[in-house]
């Protein structure tokens, strides 16, 4: 795997380690807040099972990857990055050349590597959702991303056991419980699903039940 794939942190000590969420949970972190009132202080998205993320790393599927400008002369790209419970939401502009110039050469089907920033918008439905503005996206082989669903899962139930303790645990868990409320279990749920998919075993019933 490349050190992009590898090593979240890309090397740089100033910036903050990169967090490991399925799609599913990715999804539901639409709770977004910020430390200080300074423009540049870090923004971060609360994840549901308690823990702030800053930064991203995903990996999965690159199913798709389309130039959304109008005009021939710029390019927005959307990219749709599939884990086996859900799907990353990618855009790239002006701002990300190198996310940009990997998404113009990649040809979907590809497993990918992607480190980004966590981002919101409203669709016209008033709906909020979560998006990744990369900062790297790179092209993975299959074993990498099944080593991501293993490290994920582990991060994943490892977050929903600490959760599960109760009020008081951390700030972060604290503020999701306010958040998204007491009920997480989906997530664990999902984790295991994931596990047992790139593992090729079958749960059993007890397992996947999240009553």
């Amino acid at each position: 795997m490349s050190s992009s794939a590898s090593s979240p942190n890309d090397g740089r000590t100033d910036r903050e380690p990169a967090k490991r969420a399925f799609a599913e949970e990715f999804a539901d972190a639409t709770e977004l807040f910020q430390e200080s009132d300074d423009e540049r202080a870090p923004k971060y998205a609360v994840l549901p099972t308690g823990q702030r993320a800053n930064r991203m790393f995903a990996v999965g599927a690159l199913l798709e990857a389309e130039n959304l400008a109008k005009s021939g002369d710029d390019e927005y790209w959307q990219a749709r990055v599939v884990d086996p419970t859900g799907t990353f939401f990618v855009y790239a502009g002006q701002y990300q050349p190198e996310a940009m110039a990997a998404l113009r050469s990649i040809e979907p089907p590809e497993y990918v590597a992607v480190v980004g920033k966590p981002r919101s918008y409203e669709n016209d439905n008033g709906e909020v959702l979560m998006s990744l503005t990369p900062e790297s996206i790179t092209v993975v082989p299959e074993a990498a991303r099944d080593h991501w669903v293993v490290e994920t899962a582990d991060h994943t139930i490892a977050r929903f056991d600490e959760f599960a303790e109760g009020p008081g645990i951390s700030p972060d868990a604290d503020r999701a419980r306010e958040a998204y409320g007491d009920d997480i279990e989906e997530y664990e749920v999902a984790a295991k699903e994931a596990l047992a998919q790139v593992a090729d075993i079958e749960l059993a019933e007890d397992e996947t039940d999240a009553e």
